[in-house]
């Protein structure tokens, strides 16, 4: 769970109810404010525009997936989680969605959750050959080993999680090993950031396990190598995920489906700003680079969404009618 390009042609009909949108259409709205910084700015970021723009009342709830799902399944309440993993709840979820309790509306995350292994921007365009893990298996000499750069690394998830065991899997099905490559426990998320700061700071190779969006892609670029394969599905619940799989075959990441999750209350009863929830979207390297400056400014939440909305404006108004987007960029 750490781990958001808006669609830039939209019909002109979305815009037509919301552009009328008074304060008595849209009334109180509770939005899950998850513990994880992107969820987190992109419910600030709703809350700004439903206040501004539609004249809402929002609430922000804290959450977490798990029990924001069983609350909105169960009680309705709140009424909208704006960056829902729905992966990890696909099941219950499919079935909430059928028997209407719940409805799925954009998906936040234009390219989804994206995990895999990645190298820096700076030695992909020095080694234009770099193209897939493959390719970079082939440069043990590239990616110096922290502790002895006689070897090479692959850079590994803290101890505990399903990446970890996703990435040890792949190491041996790709033979890494044999390759003079040694897989590195960074001991914690912060090492693993550090890790690649430190790549940065003295320009040496970088080979490892990253996702998106976070603040360290913001912050610094990194080029994501396929594994010459498509993901299958079978194959990892039955073995990529499984630890100490004797046989595991190389296989690429899911892409994690992230949307934005509303109950039928709310749907029913603030149309207006359904108009706005069913058309928002942003890519990952936009996140990122929001977070890094999150992060490199100790901002909050709120800090990181009214600077999304400054800086970012030719992508956000595309996602609400003109007049919304003026009182929206008044209140900021």
């Amino acid at each position: 769970m750490r781990k958001l390009l808006a669609s830039t042609i939209l019909a002109a009909g979305l815009y037509a109810g919301a552009g009328s949108a008074q304060a008595a259409d849209c009334g109180s709205v509770s939005i899950a404010e998850m513990n994880w910084a992107s969820a987190g700015v992109a419910a600030q970021v709703d809350k700004i525009i439903l206040e501004n723009g539609y004249g809402c009342t929002v609430t922000l709830v804290t959450g977490d997936t798990m029990p924001t799902f069983a609350s909105m399944n169960e009680k309705s309440e709140p009424d909208m989680a704006p960056e829902f993993w729905v992966d990890s709840v696909r099941t219950a979820l499919d079935a909430a969605l059928a028997e209407g309790r719940l409805i799925q509306a954009a998906p936040l995350l234009s390219e989804g959750g994206v995990q895999g292994w990645w190298i820096p921007k700076f030695l992909a365009d020095a080694h234009p050959d770099i193209k897939t893990v493959q390719d970079a298996l082939a440069h043990p000499e590239l990616f110096p080993a922290p502790e002895d750069p006689a070897r090479a690394a692959v850079y590994n998830c803290p101890a505990g999680w399903n990446c970890q065991v996703s990435t040890a899997n792949l190491y041996k099905a790709l033979g890494a090993e044999q390759k003079g490559f040694d897989l590195v426990d960074t001991g914690s998320a912060a090492g693993l950031d550090g890790s690649i700061a430190n790549a940065f700071e003295k320009k040496v190779g970088w080979l490892g396990y990253y996702w998106a969006p976070t603040a360290i892609l913001g912050k610094y670029e990194m080029i994501k190598l396929p594994f010459g394969v498509e993901h299958d599905k079978k194959e990892w619940d039955s073995c990529t995920a499984i630890p100490d799989c004797p046989n595991p075959k190389v296989n690429g990441y899911p892409v994690a489906s992230v949307y934005t999750i509303v109950t039928k209350q709310f749907a029913e009863k603030a149309s207006v700003a359904m108009d706005y929830v069913k058309t928002r979207k942003w890519d990952n390297q936009t996140v990122s680079k929001v977070l890094a400056w999150m992060g490199d400014n100790q901002g909050t939440n709120e800090d990181a969404a009214k600077y999304f909305l400054k800086t970012y404006p030719e992508l956000w108004t595309t996602w609400v009618a003109p007049e919304v987007a003026e009182k929206v960029k008044s209140a900021l």
